[in-house]
């Protein structure tokens, strides 16, 4: 079995492949002063949960926006797995030709995202990653990443209007039923919700005009859910996208 793990600001995202097949995903809080003996009792306790013993897992890959992570994780898999994981990154096989001006600029999770999305969907296909920050990433038609946009995800944005603000409350993130709030809270849930499905159909029309053509919109990660239904132009919701992606360099790196 593969062991996928896409290590982010906020969570870290853990993906079981049973060949090509995912098996089982888990999410854990992103702690960067655990130890690596702290993170594999979280994960083989999430492994023995599902009845995976050590000895099945016999390959790993990791994708980490957090450097400071990516020993700690290295650690965990030569001592509990006796295994040297995949790390996804400049350098590394990823069936897409990176036209990034720095390509050691780009986070892993990115390089993920647009490897899984090409390998789903028709391109060209534009990713929007709605996690601690919204990444849109692009790739081409010939199967060239091209670049894309980063805005404050939504719960940066949400505490931040809460925290530099003497009366305005924290709010939860839902949907509310109106664009004009009745209340306070009615009115933030509409500036942020509304707001963020907004900012997405803006910067997206702005890349289809850009490409020359429509493409394929994928929204993933945590807040997809949430904004997707709300916006014009997301086609799929893949959840799991980031790491499929992950799965799919593994394997070309592989041969």
């Amino acid at each position: 079995m593969l062991l996928a793990i896409d290590i982010g600001n906020t969570n870290i995202t853990v993906g079981m492949f049973k060949d090509d097949e995912l098996k089982a995903t888990w999410r854990i809080a992103t702690g960067v002063h655990r130890m690596a003996d702290e993170y594999a009792v979280i994960l083989l306790n999430l492994l023995h949960h599902r009845g995976v013993d050590v000895a099945d897992v016999t390959k790993g890959a990791v994708s980490c926006v957090v450097p400071p992570l990516l020993t700690t994780f290295n650690e965990l898999f030569e001592k509990y797995f006796n295994i040297k994981p995949l790390v996804v990154g400049p350098g590394v096989k990823s069936g897409i030709r990176i036209r990034f001006e720095n390509p050691r600029e780009l986070g892993g999770d990115r390089i993920s995202n647009a490897a899984g999305a090409l390998s789903l969907y028709s391109s060209p296909v534009i990713v929007v990653a709605m996690g601690t920050a919204t990444a849109f990433d692009t790739v081409s038609k010939e199967g060239d990443y091209l670049g894309g946009a980063v805005a404050p995800g939504l719960a940066i944005a949400a505490e931040a209007l809460y925290a530099r603000t003497a009366a305005l409350p924290r709010v939860e993130l839902v949907r509310p039923d109106r664009a004009i709030g009745a209340n306070t809270v009615a009115a933030m849930q509409s500036g942020i919700i509304f707001g963020y499905a907004g900012l997405i159909d803006g910067i997206v029309t702005r890349i289809q005009e850009e490409l020359g053509e429509k493409g394929t919109v994928v929204a993933t990660g945590g807040y997809a859910g949430i904004i997707a239904k709300e916006t014009r132009v997301i086609d799929k919701v893949n959840p799991d996208l980031t790491l499929i992606g992950i799965k799919t360099i593994h394997a070309l790196n592989q041969t």
